[in-house]
Formats: structure tokens, C-alpha cells, sequence
């Protein structure tokens, strides 16, 4: 009786556990890839974000448009809750201008700015890098049409996993309209 118990209850356990990942929303071919964390280079799968509103940025700690970092995460703590994730790539191909270490940046957004939101270690965004591009930056810029052309620049990804808008380095994340394009953003289903 008390194996039949068990196995009734092993079940009924695995059950709902099918149930919960079938609920779970299937990963976008955009996500379907992984990143080293710029803090300790541990792979981050950004499945982790489906169902998210992202923005994508290629960010430097010695440009002119640096201080963009505490308009990020401004916006970040404004709508995490209500599902935006700020995703933030140092590059250093703009100006020579992130020529430090992974352990440099972090301390760097983490000290300067109070960045909270996801850091991923330094990688090539500009179309010059050919094949050596980040492949997330690739893949936004052949779905937009628009590769960064300096440091800051912004894509917009809605939460079904396509890419929403591309936004170049002069746009601060909290200038109105953009703010608008990122409401929009959250409140579609």
C-alpha cells in the first residue's frame, strides 16, 4: 500500500513538473544563446529573459556618452518589476574607449554608477568585426538593418523575442519617448 502510495505521489510529482515547463514560454532564436557574466564569466543563458522586455546595450567606461550608465539603470530600477532587463555588452571597438579588464568594468559601473543590471564581458559589436561579432549584436543588427555606430548604441527586443527598435548612441534611455516606446513595450502581451 505504501509503494503504491509512492509511486502514486512520484507521479503525480512528475506530472507537474511536465505541466510547469510546458507553461514556461518556449525560448526565442534571438535567446537561444549563451554569454560569459562580466563579473565572474559564467555562462548566462538568455532563455533566462523570454518573456521580457530587453534592451540591448554596447556600453565604455571612458566615453562621452558614459553617464547613459545611470540613465540605464534609472530605467532598469524604474520597470524591472513590471519586466524590463537592461543587458549591457562592453566594447571596446569604438574609440579604444572600455580598454579595461572585466574586473575594471565591473568595479567601474558597479562603483560609479550603482549598476545592478546584467553585465556581460567585453565582446565586438561594430559590423568591422566581421565574424568575431558578438552573435546577438549580429543577429539585431541583420533583423533592424542598423549596426552600433559607437558606444550606447540601444535595441529594443519585445517579449515574444523580436527585435522592437534600434536607437543610436545619442538617445538617452530616459528621454521621453524613448520611456514611451519602453511602456508600450511592457504593457503588449
Amino acid at each position: 500500500m505504501k509503494l503504491q502510495r509512492r509511486r502514486l505521489l512520484f507521479s503525480a510529482a512528475l506530472a507537474a513538473a511536465g505541466a510547469a515547463r510546458a507553461a514556461e514560454p518556449a525560448c526565442a532564436p534571438l535567446l537561444a544563446r549563451s554569454f560569459p557574466r562580466l563579473q565572474d564569466e559564467k555562462p548566462q543563458d538568455l532563455c533566462q529573459y523570454v518573456g521580457r522586455v530587453l534592451l540591448v546595450v554596447n556600453t565604455a567606461s571612458y566615453c562621452g556618452f558614459t553617464g547613459q550608465y545611470k540613465s540605464l539603470e534609472a530605467l532598469y530600477a524604474r520597470y524591472r518589476e513590471r519586466g524590463l532587463v537592461v543587458l549591457g555588452f562592453p566594447s571596446n571597438d569604438f574609440g579604444q574607449q572600455e580598454p579595461g579588464s572585466a574586473k575594471e568594468i565591473a568595479e567601474f559601473c558597479e562603483g560609479t554608477y550603482g549598476v545592478k543590471f546584467p553585465m556581460f564581458a567585453k565582446s565586438r559589436v561594430a559590423a568591422a568585426a566581421g565574424a568575431q561579432a558578438n552573435a546577438l549584436f549580429a543577429e539585431l543588427a541583420r533583423r533592424t538593418g542598423q549596426w552600433p555606430k559607437w558606444n550606447f548604441h540601444k535595441y529594443l527586443v519585445a517579449r515574444d523575442g523580436t527585435p522592437a527598435g534600434s536607437f543610436p548612441s545619442n538617445v538617452d534611455p530616459l528621454d521621453k519617448g524613448f520611456v514611451a516606446q519602453v511602456e508600450k513595450l511592457l504593457v503588449a502581451a
